[in-house]
């Protein structure tokens, strides 16, 4: 419903102008001309830097925290990157941002952005939603291309209190049927016109959100968490790597009709971007940070930064290092 190596990037290379020649002893060579005898003209052409990336997210701590080590990883390899859009929105918003040059590179959760932003159908096979994804973005005629796709995955969960759950014996999604009208719910900002959200629960459910005491929040942040914990609402949608789902005892309900998609991340990235720098290297950059992204890793920097309250630069910063990913 949301709307998850270093790589020298060419030194300047000294180009030197003229023939070498050797004094002494029989040679084929022509004989020198009165020109070869002055200096050997030299030309130093040091490479342009790349030119600046600007990198958007959407506004929850999980995609903040991969698009900030997108970030330490290119800075790391000589780009200058701005961050002005990552936490711009949500995908409404982030998308049109792509397409239209105001950001060049942003982390999609490939399953959401092929069926919410794109119209497609995603399944649980990632390598089946990204050809999905890159056939869809190449259908409309955006010019984007997908990058590969991290290991580690996540999706769409609801979440109930263990009171809420124990008071209307909720364990799966079909369960808040019956009460849907009783429960406060919070959903994501996008909900109303996503198919995966609305168009799920109405669909799969038979959930009217229109019809339900609904708040729209972004999905897996701190805002929806905090008020799952304040009881201003008694159903959250949470990234099912939210740490608190264990920290705070909170019931994960089963999508027992299977409706979310498996949400591994790929960064979307403009391909008129691409075309001003050294794709293959550029590509490697960020394809060898995506490799070291598994579950377990989405979980724990999605921890750092929504429950310890570490700074999501120090958090994406230890962690690269940590994998020799930037010096």
């Amino acid at each position: 419903m949301r709307l998850s190596r270093v790589l020298a990037l060419g030194a300047s290379t000294l180009v030197l102008a003229g023939a070498c020649s050797t004094g002494g002893g029989s040679s084929s060579a022509p004989a020198a001309s009165p020109a070869s005898n002055a200096p050997a003209e030299t030309s130093s052409a040091p490479s342009a830097p790349p030119p600046e990336i600007k990198i958007g997210a959407v506004g929850f701590d999980e995609a903040r925290v991969v698009a900030e080590a997108y970030a330490q990883a290119l800075e790391a390899n000589g780009y200058k990157v701005n961050r002005d859009g990552i936490g711009l929105g949500q995908r409404k918003v982030l998308l049109p941002a792509l397409e239209s040059g105001q950001i060049d590179l942003q982390p999609e959760y490939i399953g959401s952005g092929l069926s919410a932003g794109y119209g497609g159908k995603s399944t649980s096979d990632p390598a089946k939603n990204k050809a999905d994804l890159q056939a869809a973005l190449d259908a409309k005629g955006v010019n984007i291309t997908v990058l590969d796709y991290t290991p580690g995955v996540d999706t769409n969960a609801l979440v109930v209190r263990k009171e809420t759950a124990d008071q209307y014996s909720l364990a799966k999604w079909s369960d808040l049927t019956a009460v849907a009208d009783k429960i406060k719910w919070g959903l994501a900002t996008d909900c109303p016109t996503n198919p995966v959200c609305s168009g799920a629960l109405k669909d799969q459910y038979g959930i009217d959100t229109t019809k339900i005491d609904l708040t729209l929040i972004d999905p897996c942040s701190t805002p929806m968490s905090d008020a799952l914990k304040a009881k201003t609402i008694d159903v959250a949608e949470l990234c099912s790597t939210d740490p608190l789902i264990i920290t705070e005892g909170w019931v994960r309900l089963e999508d027992d009709k299977q409706t979310q998609p498996a949400d591994n991340i790929s960064p979307l990235v403009r391909n008129d971007y691409l075309a001003k720098v050294d794709k293959t290297s550029f590509e490697k950059i960020l394809n060898d940070v995506s490799a070291k992204i598994d579950t377990p890793t989405l979980a724990d920097l999605y921890k750092q930064v929504a429950v310890d309250k570490k700074d999501i630069k120090d958090v994406a910063g230890t962690w690269l290092k940590a994998q020799g990913l930037v010096p």
